[in-house]
């Protein structure tokens, strides 16, 4: 596995299928291209043998204080070997100098988070499912 701070030669075809499981509606290759393009930071886990993208998170931030960190994804086959953890953890590495560094998850994901030193906090969410698959 090789872990990627660039998107310099992405192209959608690296995209590997399988990325936002269960989604009624997700991104298409090229919207799912341009979230990561307009992302402030994006960590990306490529397969080394294939090019193959198999797993990312990305981060936006106002670039003085805080940072959000919306998606962390890794393709099912791919799951149970620590890519997500990598990930995360150098998505951190990325944001160390930021006051704060929050993300919302489920309650089941939890403990996944807390093993990489963040913790339960509460918050609010709005959700437009109509847009999931994202803007025009």
């Amino acid at each position: 596995m090789r872990y990627l701070h660039t998107l310099d030669s992405l192209t959608e075809d690296r995209l590997a299928g399988g990325f936002f499981e269960d989604w009624p509606n997700p991104p298409s290759p090229s919207s799912f291209l341009r979230l990561l393009k307009g992302s402030s930071y994006v960590v990306l886990a490529e397969n080394a043998d294939t090019g193959q993208i198999v797993g990312f998170v990305n981060a936006l931030s106002d670039g003085v204080l805080s940072a959000y960190i919306p998606l962390l994804e890794v393709i099912p086959e791919y799951r149970g070997h620590g890519i997500g953890q990598e990930l995360v953890r150098l998505i951190l590495e990325k944001l160390d100098g930021h006051y704060m560094v929050d993300l919302l998850c489920d309650a089941e994901l939890e403990s996944f988070y807390a093993k990489l030193n963040l913790r339960p906090a509460g918050g609010m969410m709005l959700r437009n499912y109509k847009n999931q698959s994202g803007m025009p």
